[in-house]
């Protein structure tokens, strides 16, 4: 059955090419190697740059350094915009490194608008507007809690935790200015005989009167 065949492909060779056999495998295998020579002189470019900048991407991130307690003005700094400084993202008051995932969190990445600040809000609503980004997570509703819940253990598992968001009270207007009020506790200690009686007023009154009856 294979002898059959064979002889049948040397016919086909023949007839359709004008070649024998041997030829036709000759020319054949010298096709696939121009082919192979040429691909390796076009495609030498591609394959030096590739490895270089794999290379790049694949740099060592330093190590997360611990910032401690700071506000939120402060974690802004940390957007991804310099590139020197760590890329911080914060769920639930507590700031984690995304670093390693700069490809998501950093400039053009999908998720690039939670980077420098708490999206706690935001994660769990899964929402990009800027009301919504935010720490703030009164108001919302078991699923959107769980959704949260689901992303800070996703991030307590993957990402190193750096610091907190110092929450910041608001002051009242009295405390802002530090200025005493207008009465002060001294006037309402200060002794009966130092203002003016109206007892002795009413006597200062009558003096004159009581002076006429004795002399009359």
């Amino acid at each position: 059955m294979a002898l059959q065949l064979w002889e049948t492909l040397k016919e086909a060779i023949v007839a359709y090419t004008g070649l024998s056999p041997p030829t036709f495998f000759t020319v054949l295998a010298l096709l696939f190697a121009v082919y192979y020579v040429i691909s390796g002189l076009f495609g030498t470019t591609e394959t030096h740059t590739r490895p270089r900048e794999l290379e790049q991407q694949m740099e060592p991130l330093p190590p997360p350094v611990q910032l401690g307690e700071i506000i939120e003005e402060e974690l802004k700094a940390y957007d991804g915009s310099d590139s020197k400084k760590p890329l911080l993202m914060a769920i639930k008051g507590q700031i984690y490194d995304v670093s390693q995932s700069r490809m998501f969190y950093g400039p053009g990445g999908p998720y690039a608008l939670f980077a420098g600040k708490d999206a706690s809000r935001a994660l769990a609503k899964m929402s990009f507007e800027e009301k919504d980004l935010t720490g703030d997570i009164s108001g919302l509703g078991p699923f959107e809690l769980e959704a949260l819940q689901d992303w800070e253990y996703k991030f307590m598992s993957k990402y190193v935790k750096v610091g907190t968001v110092k929450k910041q009270v608001p002051v009242t207007e009295g405390e802002s200015t530090g200025e005493p009020s207008e009465s002060t506790p001294g006037d309402a200690d200060k002794p009966a005989e130092d203002l003016p009686s109206e007892t002795a007023a009413v006597k200062s009154e009558k003096s004159p009167s009581n002076a006429e009856e004795n002399k009359d």
